[in-house]
């Protein structure tokens, strides 16, 4: 039901009895809201009647061709295509929530801060690793493809399960490792200490680098360019005591020689890791015990 106002009673004998209009509280659905219209509907077919949504008065139009999973719909993928109108300045995320919203509640993506800083909705966009909230609507415009990124299990739609990926960074022991007790004050690096891995301190997990490449793609026991990003943030971290730990992982058979060096992974990174530069780096490490 719509949330409706509320009127609180007379307060006391002799005070003015104007009645008092609270708002809605929070989570209530508004009537004439576009809550109170589109809710999302069981998964549809493909082909299937689109409901309409709020009339839109954006100045571009962008058709965005969705690559679609769910099983429990279909055994296999098919691609989806919705046209809506867009301000320029919106981000693809923005239409893709317009899609979710008004178009079809059916479709299934992640997403959390918006900004560029949580990983979350990375995805192939035209045929490129990038995340949705950072590319805008006039730079894809009049059209994009958008589908989930390559080399790890889709879920649903653009949902892929990220435990394969988080498996590789959980080996190379993503933190500080230091076994000298507990000090009353911080442990102290230099402004040179501390450049020598700035760079791979920048990674946000969104596993942009590691699902474009073709190593990952075929080899699903092969560690990954973010997890070997995150292991020379601390491999040359002048705090940390775990480097030897670390690079014995990185040199097995699944680690860091697997690499063959196509700078897919700098390409793709949204933060502009060197990511292959780094992955060199250890592999001299390595070999040469440089750390």
């Amino acid at each position: 039901m719509p949330a409706q106002p509320s009127v609180s009673p007379p307060v006391g004998e002799g005070d003015q009895q104007t009645p008092v209009v609270r708002g809605p509280a929070l989570g209530d659905v508004l009537e004439g809201s576009a809550d109170s219209e589109w809710g999302e509907g069981p998964p549809r077919e493909p082909g299937a009647r689109r409901s309409g949504g709020p009339e839109v008065t954006g100045r571009v139009s962008l058709s965005i061709r969705i690559k679609r999973y769910n099983p429990e719909v279909r055994p296999d993928a098919w691609w989806d295509e919705f046209v809506i109108d867009a301000e320029p300045s919106d981000r693809l995320l923005d239409a893709l929530h317009y899609v979710k919203w008004y178009r079809d509640g059916s479709l299934s993506l992640r997403r959390s801060c918006a900004h560029g800083i949580c990983g979350s909705d990375a995805m192939v966009i035209n045929g490129r690793n990038q995340l949705a909230c950072k590319i805008l609507v006039k730079q894809v415009a009049p059209q994009v493809t958008v589908e989930p990124i390559r080399g790890l299990p889709v879920l649903k739609d653009l949902i892929v399960d990220m435990e394969p990926f988080f498996a590789g960074y959980r080996r190379v022991l993503p933190y500080l490792v230091n076994e000298e007790g507990t000090s009353d004050r911080e442990r102290l690096q230099s402004p040179e200490e501390r450049e020598r891995y700035d760079d791979t301190t920048k990674c946000i997990l969104c596993a942009a680098c590691t699902t474009s490449c073709p190593i990952f793609w075929a080899d699903d026991e092969y560690i990954g360019p973010a997890a070997i990003v995150n292991a020379h943030r601390f491999v040359f971290d002048s705090r940390d005591q775990a480097a030897d730990e670390r690079l014995a992982v990185l040199s097995e058979k699944s680690g860091v020689f697997r690499c063959r060096t196509t700078f897919n992974c700098t390409e793709a990174c949204p933060r502009g890791i060197k990511v292959t530069k780094a992955i060199q780096e250890v592999k001299r490490a390595i070999m040469f015990d440089r750390y």
